[in-house]
């Protein structure tokens, strides 16, 4: 067994060009996401909307693109027409997904312009309810936000003050809708069914629509590949995407199997793959079918289930709230690197969440904001991670998982701009020895080492507070050069690293 891992680079051999929308993410109605999260009047940094400005700052250097909004399990009690108009005749409502009543003070229009605050990449991704309601709803829903003027419900988004469509063309067909905590939750059949019919009505109003139809709500289900089948082939010519969710957490102290997470995300992800296509063979269809991977992260959902969860319907409650270490961070990295070394397939991917739940992004009700550990490895990632992603095969060295059997200590990936230079993001799944790295280089035309970023510390459970809101960030690693070719580089213990190669 070899003591350094290694791979080789080469411009021939390419997995595919990075959709922009890898790099999305998500505002669900939970906990303070939007109230106190993104939206806050009054707080000393708000603009006239109401947004946040520390917060849409930090949210620009995350470099998020698409915007998954507004669930989530809040979308299946969701009525659209509530959150539209005067803001003093929004109706109050109880969210059956999170105990909560919610106000309707920030709605679909303040989501519109929110998201067009965030750069001209971010463009929203509107999920409609198919648990409590059905096609008739995603149609008027999709004529209020997306038809120019003339009939009675685009006139009405005009006298609410938004002349210009919203022109969202990225709509999610329901959310987890196998899952039996979902309000409205159906068999595979039913919700087959009703997606097909919803899909086929909304190409009515705009044929370009792409659609993204409900797969599981993970690897774990029982229904998990029956489901799939059974929603496909219902739906298959009809949908551009199916959509992954998958959530991790360190389980029983078992760190090494928590550092290995991606193991199971990748297999996750080439599951749906080979179901996809068995279907496609299935009915003849020369159509393939995307993955949106609509919902990723660390979340230490064992906490969450363990919560005195009674509670008497507050406003936007603190839920979720996860401080995430360095340990986190490392696997959170390795999460984005299996998104990116499936291209191919993955063309849309949703960070969950953006602001306070389980996300990179912490505040505090009328004080400050702050970079969560997790914060860093996808500001890199994407500003980094854009052009053609290059096949990545190492030689590492392994250990022994109790979940996953033997993985090797390297995982990482390497994106190769339009400009010729060269990204390698990789993590060190070790917990106690540095790993040497050496990447041999074929036909690119690289001769310097731009930058190497370590994520590490020598307390793999330091995190980012509102004490001490900048503990952890990326610091510069020392002896990594590029000679002749070939990459030499040693990465620290726990680490997440991002090496740019000019």
């Amino acid at each position: 067994m070899t003591r350094i891992a290694r791979f080789a680079l080469h411009p021939g051999f390419t997995v595919a060009d990075v959709d922009p929308r890898l790099f999305g993410s998500f505002v669900e109605h939970l906990g303070r996401c939007v109230y106190t999260g993104i939206f806050e009047p009054g707080h000393p940094t708000a603009d006239e909307a109401g947004l946040r400005g520390d917060v849409l700052d930090l949210i620009r250097e995350l470099g998020v693109t698409a915007v998954r909004y507004p669930g989530g399990n809040f979308v299946s009690g969701y009525k659209w027409e509530d959150s539209i108009g005067p803001v003093a005749d929004r109706p109050r409502r109880l969210d059956l997904a999170w105990r909560s009543t919610e106000t309707n003070r920030f709605g679909l229009s303040e989501y519109i312009a929110f998201v067009k605050k965030l750069g001209p990449e971010a463009e929203p991704m509107m999920a409609v309810n198919l648990g409590t309601r059905g096609v008739l709803e995603a149609l008027e829903l999709q004529e209020y936000a997306n038809h120019p003027s003339g009939t009675a419900l685009s006139d009405l988004r005009v006298a609410h003050g938004d002349k210009a469509p919203f022109g969202i063309r990225m709509w999610c067909l329901g959310n987890e809708m196998d899952g039996p905590w979902q309000t409205g939750h159906k068999t595979a059949g039913e919700y087959g069914r009703l997606a097909a019919e919803t899909a086929r009505a909304m190409r009515q109003i705009d044929p370009a629509v792409e659609l993204v139809v409900c797969g599981s709500s993970g690897q774990s289900m029982e229904t998990f590949g029956a489901w799939e089948a059974t929603v496909l082939a219902e739906t298959y010519d009809l949908v551009d995407h199916i959509s992954l969710h998958a959530y991790y957490e360190e389980l029983d102290g078992d760190r090494d199997s928590f550092l290995a997470s991606a193991v199971d995300m990748e297999s996750f992800i080439e599951n749906v793959v080979a179901t996809c296509d068995h279907v496609g063979a299935r009915l003849k269809s020369k159509k393939r079918i995307n993955l949106s991977f609509d919902e990723w992260n660390v979340w230490y959902l064992s906490r969450t289930e363990a919560e005195d969860r009674a509670l008497d319907w507050p406003q936007a409650p603190r839920l979720l709230e996860d401080n995430y270490t360095v340990t986190d961070a490392v696997v959170f990295g390795s999460l984005l690197i299996a998104l990116l070394r499936h291209a191919d397939r993955v063309t849309v991917a949703c960070l969950a969440q953006l602001v306070n739940v389980i996300a990179p992004i912490l505040t505090e009700p009328g004080g400050p904001a702050w970079r969560q550990t997790t914060f860093f490895p996808f500001a890199q990632a994407s500003r980094h991670g854009r052009g053609q992603v290059l096949n990545v095969r190492v030689d590492s060295p392994t250990y022994e998982t109790k979940r996953y059997g033997e993985v090797p200590l390297l995982h990482a990936t390497a994106v190769r701009a339009d400009d010729g230079t060269v990204t390698v993001f990789a993590v060190n799944r070790s917990q106690t020895d540095a790993l040497p790295l050496e990447v041999t280089l074929v036909g690119l035309d690289l001769t310097a080492v731009v930058e190497h970023s370590a994520l590490a510390d020598a307390n793999p459970e330091a995190r980012n507070t509102l004490a001490d809101p900048e503990r952890v960030a990326p610091h510069g690693a020392t002896g990594t050069v590029l000679e002749n070719g070939a990459l030499s580089a040693t990465l620290e213990p726990l680490s997440w690293n991002m090496i740019r190669l000019a």
